[in-house]
């Protein structure tokens, strides 16, 4: 049975590293109000010259040095955004471009915070599928260029980044590999986060907004019940899991979530402090840091699992 292996996890963040203490100066907010109701402490903002597509290439580079390839051994790219450098092309062709791939499918996926979750289940389905052999799956965001600098109540609570990883298909997988996902949406929910512009209905980016406390309340219920969707689908239960690899938006969710499956709060990867919620790339780069530090090991049962606008929200089980 054809399986996708992770071989690989590479992640990239803007130089510029913004402060509670700094953002105060800027917006009327403070240290103490942003830690205690979100647990964040840093992010990241990309400067001018830095795009969507460029911390994605950089993230990708590092995931495919990280597998021991060579840029030309991808056939496939999969790149969650919602902050395309464009409306088109997608940014997947751009990071294409930049790899020095002459040819290899490339195209984005726009499930916003669950981006990166829908990214892997579409490039695992075409791995088992037999027409690819290797895939680069992305999430990236430069979700600072969409922020209303006037709304304290969400403009601290998104920064920019990128993550990725490298999908191989292997026939003799040894047990390892993506063992189950599970995706929904549900649009009836479009109003409590989203943005008010788009190239067919006002012609703008437009800006976020959220409804903190309904998305909070959706965000639990959801997260919890579709990581039980997935490990069952994966004939496991939560205490079979080593590693759960969360959406970083908000360490209160990450703590409800874990109180609902009983799971331990040290199983829990936790970067929301140091990078803030960076939507598609949040996931993919919380992975990376806790592979990159140890905590990862072979063998391990690792969940992944995030919701975002539209609602969109999904969780998948790997065995590394």
């Amino acid at each position: 049975m054809i399986r996708a292996i992770v071989t690989g996890t590479g992640s990239a963040l803007p130089a510029n590293r913004v402060s509670n203490a700094d953002l105060a100066e800027r917006v009327d907010t403070s240290d103490e109000w942003i830690v205690e109701r979100t647990g964040i402490r840093f992010r990241h903002i990309a400067a001018e010259h830095e795009t969507t597509s460029t911390l994605a290439t950089d993230a990708a580079r590092a995931a495919i040095a990280a597998a021991g390839l060579e840029p030309d051994q991808i056939d496939l790219i999969v790149l969650a955004t919602a902050t395309p450098d464009q409306t088109f092309p997608a940014t997947a062709t751009k990071v294409q471009a930049a790899l020095g791939i002459d040819d290899c499918v490339a195209f984005d996926v726009a499930a916003v915070c669950s981006g990166f979750l829908y990214a892997v289940q579409v490039a695992d389905s075409m791995l088992r599928a037999g027409v690819h052999r290797r895939a680069l799956v992305i999430g990236a965001e430069t979700f600072s260029r969409i922020l209303d600098w006037e709304d304290r109540t969400t403009c601290v609570l998104f920064g920019d980044g990128a993550g990725a990883i490298v999908l191989e298909a292997q026939d003799d997988a040894g047990g390892r590999g993506i063992l189950s996902t599970r995706l929904h949406a549900d649009g009836r929910h479009n109003q409590l986060l989203y943005v008010d512009g788009g190239p067919s209905t006002t012609g703008t980016v437009g800006k976020l907004r959220m409804k903190g406390k309904e998305v909070f309340r959706h965000a639990v219920v959801n997260l919890a019940a579709v990581m039980g969707e997935s490990l069952d689908l994966a004939g496991l239960t939560p205490a079979d899991v080593d590693w759960v690899v969360p959406h970083q938006a908000n360490a209160r969710i990450l703590d409800a979530t874990a109180r609902k499956l009983n799971l331990a709060p040290e199983k829990v990867v936790v970067t929301v402090d140091r990078h803030a919620n960076t939507s598609a790339a949040s996931v993919p780069l919380a992975l990376d840091v806790a592979v990159k530090d140890g905590r990862i090991k072979r063998g391990d049962i690792v969940v992944l699992e995030a919701m975002g606008g539209g609602f969109t929200w999904g969780a998948a089980v790997v065995r590394w």
